[in-house]
């Protein structure tokens, strides 16, 4: 997971918009989907200053740009379509709350991405804007989060050519929480192999490190999630003119998705936490067992350290001293009192 810098807001020019992530290596491009029930035209790589406005009303226009480094071509693709320039740098700044707003023309929709993998979770702000025939996305990177959309309209499978663009923004949230599904399942994996109970012999502290990461990017998703389920209840109020009712059964099931997603978050979140406990419980164990051990050698050495004190001692008068096999019989004395000491320990059942 990325961390970025945060914007400055003092800027004497409020025209100097800021890319606050801290992806530059993607090459920035977009893609441009005119569709209909009949016919799907797909314009790759074209210049923002080539791209006409959405005028027109019987097709349905979907924008993908990606790659939000370029500022001045971010800035200039949304000038084209009258973008106000508060949502301008909501969309470049990264580290911008997940948030929606509904203007006149258009609503604005911003949230957070992953890209689900074993080792390794990838994130990254995405940020629509739509209207009643036309939809924008903005992603900081090139993936494939909506590789089956494009296909879907290439190829007519589906409803999508024959829904308005309020469809196809369902399609892409769903696309989303796929990702929290699989990122969601991957950890649940690893939580699933950890088994502390069966490996204590292995326990370290790389183990508890990776317990906290993974923490991290589960709380990292369950915050991700409460806009998009916000969003879909507000659509489920009928508060957005741009979504019509009749795509209403989709959103609800957007909103099933994310409490179902929530849920998830929460019982993993638990796993991992007494995961946590255990780790602690383990090591505490382990560490009392120790303790215990020493104990139980130190009180054997007590009396036998008591004894050989005695005959330290450098008085005159000891009649033991001058006993001829006097050494021998305090080394027996000493074996004597460890086995007494051993067995009594062991019939009260201290180790």
């Amino acid at each position: 997971m990325q961390t970025a810098k945060f914007l400055s807001r003092k800027k004497s020019n409020p025209k100097d918009f800021i890319y606050t992530g801290s992806v530059k290596d993607q090459k920035t491009d977009q893609q441009l989907f005119e569709y209909g029930p009949s016919d799907c035209i797909v314009k790759s790589g074209r210049q923002a200053s080539d791209l006409q406005p959405f005028n027109n009303e019987k097709i349905n226009y979907w924008l993908n740009l990606h790659g939000l480094h370029d500022v001045e071509k971010v800035v200039e693709i949304c000038n084209t379509y009258q973008i106000n320039d508060l949502i301008i740098q909501d969309i470049l700044d990264v580290n911008q709350r997940p948030k929606y707003v509904e203007y006149k023309d258009y609503t604005f929709f911003t949230l957070k991405s992953m890209s689900p993998s074993d080792d390794l979770f990838l994130t990254e702000q995405i940020s629509f804007v739509f209207g009643d025939n036309f939809l924008i996305s903005f992603q900081e990177r090139k993936a494939d989060f909506f590789k089956h959309i494009r296909s879907r309209l290439i190829d007519d499978r589906g409803l999508v050519r024959h829904k308005k663009v309020d469809f196809l923004l369902y399609l892409m949230l769903e696309s989303i929480l796929d990702n929290f599904f699989k990122s969601l399942e991957n950890i649940q994996h690893q939580v699933d192999e950890y088994n502390l109970l069966h490996h204590e012999a292995n326990l370290n502290q790389k183990i508890l490190i990776t317990i906290e990461e993974q923490k991290r990017v589960v709380s990292f998703i369950k915050k991700s999630i409460l806009p998009i389920k916000e969003f879909s209840i507000k659509v489920e109020s009928n508060l957005f003119k741009h979504i019509e009712k009749e795509q209403l059964k989709y959103y609800l099931e957007i909103k099933d998705l994310c409490l179902t997603l929530l849920d998830n978050s929460d019982m993993i979140l638990a796993a991992l936490q007494s995961q946590t406990n255990l780790f602690f419980s383990l090591q505490g164990f382990r560490m009392n067992q120790v303790m215990k051990t020493l104990t139980i050698i130190s009180s054997i050495f007590i009396p036998l350290t008591f004894v050989a004190g005695i005959y330290g001692m450098n008085f005159t008068n000891m009649p033991e001293l001058e006993w001829q096999n006097g050494y021998y019989m305090i080394l027996g004395l000493f074996l004597a009192i460890a086995i007494v000491m051993i067995i009594y320990f062991k019939k009260k059942k201290w180790f």
